[in-house]
C-alpha cells in the first residue's frame, strides 16, 4: 500500500482513535452497490480489498481506511440525443414547442429509465489517520475528493476536527525564493526540473516547464519579470520525489532506492506481508517528511490548533453487551491468565516467522485491540522482538523441526 498523492489534514486538537470502535462506526456506513434507480452511492470498504474483511487496517499507530464510490455511467451525448428525439416526437404529435422546463423533466425521466441498465464505475479512495502525528493523509491529487472523504468520515464519526494545514509564509513566495536563490534552500530539499510559473497580474499568463533546470537563466528571466512559482518538483532527503503546489498538495509521490530495497526484502509471493511492509515504510517516511515540509515553508500557523486540552476520543461509544467476539482474558502478571487464543497465535507466528498485529487480526478474525494484546504477550514471553522503527518485529523463536 503506497500512496501516489497526499492531501494532508491537520487535527485541530489532540485525538485518540480506537481501531475496534472505528471499525464498528464505519460498519454502519459500509459500502453497498447502487440500487436500480440510484445514480451513485458510496460507503466504507476494506483497505485490503479481496484479501480482507475489516474496514480498518491499523499498524504502527496509523489507521488506514478506504472509501468506495460507485457511479452509474450515462454518456451525456447519448442522453442528449434521446431527449432531442423524444422532444421531436412530442412536437410532431402535439404540434407545439417543447419548452426548457419540460425538456429538463424529459431528461430526468430518460435518465431514470436508463439507470437500471447503465454500466457502473467503481473507485476507491484511501486515507490514513495518524493521531500521534496529528494529521490525516488522503491519497488524491484533488481537494474535492479529499473533502468528500473527510465529510464521509465526519458523518460516520459524528465529528472530525481537521483542516488543511496553513503555513506562516505563502508557499509561492518560498518556491520562488528557492528558484531565484533569494531564500536559502534547506539541505533536506533538492529542486527538480518541473514547475508552474504564474504572472499574478490581472492579465497574467501561466508557464509550465518540464526537464529544465529551475536555476537556469530562462527561469530567472521569468521570475525577474514578476512571475511566481506556484508548483514545483522536489526531492526530500534524497529519498522521496514529489510535486508540491501552493495549496500544499503533494502529487506524484515516488519513494527512493532505500525504500524499495527494504520492500524487496519481503517475500514477493506474500501479498499481505508486502502490504504490511509498504504501509509501515510509507507512513514512517511521511511522518518525518510532512512536519519537515511545514517547517521549511515558514513554519505552521497553529493559531487554530488547540494543544493544551485532553485527548478527544473520536470513536467513543457504549460497546454492545452482546458482541459476537469473546472478550480476551487479559494478562495479570507472571502467574496470571493470558488470552485463551494465545497458544494458537504463538504457533501461527512461529510457523510463519512473521509477527504483526494486522496479520494476527486477519488470521484469527479478531479486533485490533485484542490482536495488539496478543502480540504484546508474544514480546513479553520472548517469542518476538520489540517493534522496529518501521513497526516490523523479528520472530526470535524457531519453528519446531518436523519429526
Amino acid at each position: 500500500m503506497i500512496f501516489k498523492h497526499a492531501r494532508v489534514f491537520r487535527f485541530t486538537k489532540p485525538v485518540s482513535i480506537d481501531p475496534d470502535q472505528l471499525e464498528q462506526k464505519l460498519q454502519a456506513d459500509a459500502f453497498k452497490p447502487c440500487g436500480p434507480q440510484e445514480l451513485s452511492r458510496m460507503g466504507w470498504a476494506s483497505p485490503l480489498g479481496k484479501h480482507g474483511e475489516h474496514l480498518v487496517y491499523a499498524a504502527g499507530g496509523c489507521i488506514l481506511i478506504c472509501l468506495k464510490k460507485q457511479e452509474k455511467i450515462l454518456p451525456g451525448p447519448v442522453i442528449k440525443e434521446m431527449v432531442e428525439e423524444r422532444c421531436e416526437d412530442i412536437e410532431a404529435e402535439q404540434n407545439r414547442k417543447v419548452r426548457k422546463k419540460e425538456k429538463d423533466e424529459i431528461k430526468d425521466q430518460i435518465m431514470l429509465e436508463c439507470l437500471p441498465n447503465a454500466f457502473s464505475r467503481t473507485k476507491r479512495f484511501f486515507a490514513y489517520l495518524s493521531p500521534k502525528d496529528g494529521f490525516m493523509v488522503v491519497d488524491t491529487p484533488t481537494a474535492s475528493v479529499a473533502e468528500e472523504l473527510a465529510s464521509a468520515l465526519r458523518k460516520s464519526l459524528g465529528s472530525l476536527p481537521v483542516r488543511p494545514p496553513v503555513v506562516e509564509q505563502a508557499p509561492a513566495f518560498t518556491f520562488t525564493g528557492w528558484a531565484n536563490e533569494t531564500i536559502d534552500r534547506p539541505e533536506s530539499i533538492t529542486l527538480g526540473t518541473k514547475a508552474t510559473l504564474i504572472d499574478p497580474s490581472e492579465e497574467g499568463g501561466k508557464i509550465s516547464v518540464d526537464g529544465i533546470d529551475l536555476g537556469s537563466d530562462e527561469i530567472r528571466n521569468h521570475l525577474e519579470a514578476g512571475m511566481q512559482v506556484t508548483k514545483i518538483s522536489l526531492e526530500w532527503d534524497s529519498n522521496v520525489k514529489f510535486v508540491l503546489n501552493d495549496e500544499l498538495a503533494i502529487t506524484g509521490l515516488k519513494f527512493g532506492e532505500t525504500f524499495q530495497e527494504k520492500l524487496d526484502d519481503v517475500d514477493a509471493d506474500d501479498a499481505l506481508a508486502k502490504f504490511d511492509a509498504a504501509f509501515g515504510l510509507m507512513t514512517l517516511e511521511l511522518s518525518r517528511m510532512i512536519p519537515g515540509l511545514l517547517e521549511i515553508l515558514g513554519g505552521e500557523d497553529d493559531s487554530a490548533i488547540i494543544t493544551d486540552v485532553p485527548e478527544t476520543e473520536l470513536t467513543a461509544h457504549q460497546k454492545d453487551s452482546d458482541s459476537s467476539e469473546p472478550a480476551p482474558v487479559q494478562h495479570t502478571g507472571d502467574h496470571g491468565q493470558t488470552d485463551n487464543l494465545y497458544p494458537e497465535v504463538e504457533m501461527f507466528v512461529v510457523d510463519t516467522q512473521r509477527a504483526s498485529i494486522s496479520g494476527v487480526q486477519r488470521k484469527f478474525k479478531i479486533g485490533y485491540n485484542r490482536a495488539a494484546h496478543l502480540v504484546e504477550e508474544l514480546e513479553r514471553k520472548g517469542v518476538v522482538a520489540p517493534a522496529g522503527n518501521d513497526g516490523s518485529r523479528e520472530v526470535l523463536k524457531a519453528p519446531a523441526m518436523a519429526s
